[in-house]
């Protein structure tokens, strides 16, 4: 049964940052620095979410939905204190393509269920594990999502008008656009640049001033004032509610689940990496730690609620979490407030965002889509090793010409063949002996053929992880060995890791110098090795356990003299 200190740290792993933030003491001056935090971030978020919203294939209502709805669950329920929890550029990918598979209906469903999902995930104590996603394969499909999200713009910002539906693959989406370029509005392409442009300029004179939305306003006004004839939220959406619906379950069906269950884990798997890396962001910035398995439960509840009233996908977003820091943030409380402050808006000017330019939406997300390629980072990856290029070009490929889903696991998988790889490279097997006394503290002393004691003794030392990927290298240098020895001494002390292929191989080599009478004697088996060992039958007489060198052949000679 688990101790009461097991259960106190296990509350504490999944306590809200909340709780432990109101434990700390917070006061007046806390409270206002999150307002402004708050205030700053959603102004922000504002039209960001409805962007994303449209280039997932949405109304722009259900962006802002999640924002105000998951935003508030991941800030008040979430592991990290800075977290700003939301729609994510990230997803527009997946959600299109379960939009055009699943309609809106199932795209709620599979949001619903990657909730409980990640649930799951935080719950089994799973979150440690995506940290072992490769940085190749994160800044492969990071990059790729941003060549196909700036794709995806394209239309909009230079209002085209398509002759059908856009296609969601990229070859054919590019063919589509590249068939309709004589209908660029060129009133659309001029707010689209002035937008970048806006953006841009108080990026640089400005920094903190809200860009985009200062920009959206003033491409509102110019396309208002002057009846540009451009496509708005109005004229393709209606406008947008001024309240949120009221919560209520997704259509449930067995065939429906299973049908969007591979949507589900894909929202799951990419907002489970997404959260963790915004978290760790924040932490990179603030100095602070972040609670992953507590972020994923918060990160589960919020997609159940989003889904609950009709919003998309949510995740921790690290562009707005940074935000978030540099406005002073003190806590989970501005999270909180962000989202209220998103309801407030909706319910104040949400008949204004009906004369919102979808051309100026576009600019927003061709902004974030450049920021999101990491072009240092990317052209870092493709100098420093073939192997780390191989698994960025591989995971940016799929994900732009094939699927984000496959992308990251083929880019993971083939990380992970690429780590095992170099791990067996880094085990060595030699030949000789050299005293204990004579080798430094790292035992890094070589062992060297002139050294060994006698030709009745053949003594061997590995060094490194031995494990299934380097068992066959061991094996093979183990069958080198000439001649016929009465006995094998074989330092497994500089071994960092063993696991049951390599047992089996020594297991193997055992059965073989027993065929000529010879003994086997382990020097420097840690405990765990010593169990592992005795688990696939390595007993004496067959194996004998000692700690140093120099009793191993001292035993060796004495068993050959009696003999």
């Amino acid at each position: 049964m688990p101790t009461r200190r097991n259960q106190v740290d296990l509350a504490a792993l999944f306590t809200p940052k909340l709780i432990t933030v109101l434990r700390e003491g917070y006061g007046l001056d806390a409270f206002r620095a999150d307002v402004i935090a708050g205030l700053t971030v959603a102004i922000i978020a504002l039209p960001l979410s409805m962007a994303i919203a449209i280039a997932s294939g949405v109304p722009p209502e259900r962006g802002l939905y999640t924002a105000i709805v998951g935003g508030f669950l991941v800030s008040a329920l979430g592991g990290s204190r800075f977290q700003i929890g939301g729609p994510a550029g990230a997803f527009i990918v997946l959600v299109f393509a379960t939009v055009q598979t699943h309609g809106i209906d199932g795209l709620i469903l599979a949001t619903f269920l990657s909730g409980f999902i990640l649930l799951a995930i935080g719950f089994l104590w799973l979150g440690t594990f995506i940290k072992y996603v490769p940085y190749p394969v994160t800044v492969g499909f990071t990059s790729g999502i941003a060549v196909v999200i700036l794709a995806s713009q394209i239309r909009d910002f230079l209002g085209l008008i398509l002759s059908g539906p856009e296609p969601g693959p990229f070859i054919p989406k590019l063919q589509a656009l590249a068939t309709a370029l004589p209908t660029v509005n060129k009133a659309s392409l001029a707010l689209a640049i002035g937008v970048v442009a806006v953006i841009l300029g108080l990026r640089r004179v400005r920094p903190h001033w809200p860009g985009f939305l200062i920009a959206v306003a003033l491409a509102t006004c110019v396309a208002w004032v002057s009846g540009l004839p451009v496509e708005t939220i109005g004229t393709r959406f209606g406008g947008i509610p001024q309240m949120l619906p009221a919560p209520h379950l997704p259509a449930l069906s067995l065939e429906k689940i299973v049908a969007v269950l591979p949507s589900a884990l894909s929202f799951a798997l990419l907002g489970g990496i997404e959260s963790l890396l915004s978290a760790v962001v924040a932490d990179s910035m603030t100095g602070r730690r972040h609670r992953s398995n507590c972020e994923l439960v918060a990160q589960g509840i919020a997609n159940i609620g989003s889904a609950l009233f009709g919003g998309i996908c949510v995740t921790g977003t690290i562009a707005r979490t940074a935000a978030n820091v540099r406005a002073g943030s003190r806590g989970p409380v501005s999270g909180m407030l962000h989202a209220l402050f998103l309801l407030a808006f909706m319910l104040i000017a949400a008949p204004l965002a009906r004369f919102i330019p979808l051309a100026a939406l576009a600019a927003i997300l061709v902004v974030v889509a450049w920021n999101m390629a990491e072009k240092h980072q990317f052209g870092a990856l493709l100098r420093s090793s073939g192997g780390d290029a191989a698994v960025l070009l591989v995971t940016f490929l799929l994900v732009v010409f094939r699927d984000l889903t496959e992308g990251i696991l083929v880019g993971f998988g083939l990380g992970a063949l690429l780590f095992l790889h170099r791990m067996s490279e880094m085990v060595r097997v030699e030949h000789g002996m050299a005293s204990i006394a004579d080798r430094p503290d790292n035992g890094e002393q070589p062992y060297a053929p002139d050294i060994a004691t006698d030709d009745d003794i053949v003594v061997y030392r590995i060094s490194g992880a031995f494990f299934f990927g380097a068992a066959s290298a061991v094996a093979a240098a183990l069958d080198r060995i000439g001649g016929q020895p009465k006995a094998y001494v074989i330092d497994i002390s500089a071994v960092s890791f063993l696991d049951s292929t390599a047992a089996s191989t020594i297991e193997g080599f055992v059965r073989k110098a027993g065929r000529h009478g010879a003994g086997l004697y382990l020097v420097g088996a840690s405990q765990p090795m010593h169990r592992l060992l005795r688990t696939h039958g390595l007993h004496a007489p067959q194996v004998r356990f000692y700690g140093s060198l120099e009793e191993a052949t001292a035993a060796a000679r004495r068993a050959i003299a009696t003999a």
